[in-house]
């Protein structure tokens, strides 16, 4: 190669996301080391009932590219939690829609009784209630009580942005799921989405008023009963993370969600499920770090070093650390 040609590919930048060690311009990519694992969340399949116009995961009732996990997959992440003496106080349960996989109640009961907190994540439609999965959801709060918290994806406080999200008709089946839930004393969270060019401020006041109506026991000042997440659209440019932008954001590394929580899915066709940095990228190989829990915190190279992520994703920057977004409880 000539001396101008070297010049050139020296002086030509990577693409944002390309190196994950290096930004774009060179700078020291910031990453994120596990503090303690609070939660591991658990996805029990992508596949859901309804298609939203901008689903995390791109859940929809064709996407099965994550496999429903079985309970006894499931036994053999809480048993690594207990032989390693992790921290672990929560479970989380995401999808697609949970309430579609068919062990879903046998998982969520080992969860409760090994004395984990348990979260789930539902639009709270048909699937959830089903008859049988009434009856067991009904049998899980009066062993367990307050263990149990079911969160709610209800987009927005009016009927015609959620209906924009999640689709025609999908409103009223979710109140209906709400109120059931709240008839019968679970736990609730809701959970929204700023998409919708509103602040956080005027989003809470019209989820208040909605709550008032509806006469569900839920503050929407709170963020532990009304969760706003950030939107997300990998379209849209994003700046990198670097070691700089703690100090420049005046954030602590630890406070970003796979500082506590790491993620297992079952792959279509895998033999086994694998560990992944959160909940945000289920699809991508190079995120995978290990099948077991131990591998995961010794992950090395590539997107890992020894088990800290480099934010090496725009969903790292505008979803994790500029838009403050946490799935846990």
């Amino acid at each position: 190669m000539s001396d101008a040609l070297v010049d050139l590919a020296v002086r030509r930048p990577l693409p944002k996301f390309a190196d994950p060690d290096r930004t774009a311009k060179g700078e020291q990519r910031g990453m994120v080391r596990l503090d303690r694992l609070d939660t591991l969340w658990i996805n029990t399949g992508s596949l859901c009932n309804i298609t939203c116009a901008n689903c995390y995961i791109e859940s929809s009732p064709r996407n099965d590219r994550l496999a429903y996990i079985s309970l006894a997959e499931v036994e053999t992440y809480l048993d690594e939690i207990a032989e390693l003496e992790l921290e672990t106080s929560e479970i989380g349960v995401t999808g697609g829609e949970p309430f579609l996989n068919r062990e879903i109640i046998p998982i969520l009961r080992v969860c409760l009784e090994r004395g984990f907190r348990v979260l789930v994540l539902t639009n709270a439609m048909r699937p959830m209630q089903r008859p049988r999965l009434r009856a067991g959801l009904l049998e899980l709060k009066a062993a367990h009580g307050q263990q149990l918290t079911i969160r709610v994806s209800l987009d927005h406080y009016a009927r015609e942005f959620h209906e924009t999200e999640r689709g025609v008709r999908s409103w009223q089946p979710t109140l209906d799921g709400i109120h059931w839930l709240v008839e019968n004393g679970f736990r609730l969270a809701l959970c929204a989405r700023m998409r919708w060019g509103e602040g956080e401020a005027e989003m809470r006041e019209g989820f208040a008023r909605l709550i008032a109506a509806e006469g569900w026991l839920l503050d929407a000042l709170s963020p532990a009963d009304l969760v706003l997440l950030p939107e997300m659209d990998e379209r849209i440019d994003v700046p990198e993370i670097t070691t700089a932008c703690w100090g420049i954001l005046k954030m602590d590394p630890s406070d970003v969600m796979c500082a506590k929580s790491r993620m297992v899915v079952k792959r279509q066709g895998a033999a086994r499920p694998t560990v992944l940095p959160c909940t945000l990228l289920p699809y991508l190989p190079a995120f995978e770090m290990g099948a077991s829990l131990a591998e995961a915190a010794q992950a090395d190279g590539g997107m890992f070093s020894a088990g800290a992520v480099k934010l090496c994703h725009p969903h790292c920057a505008k979803f994790c650390v500029l838009g403050g977004g946490n799935c846990s409880g």
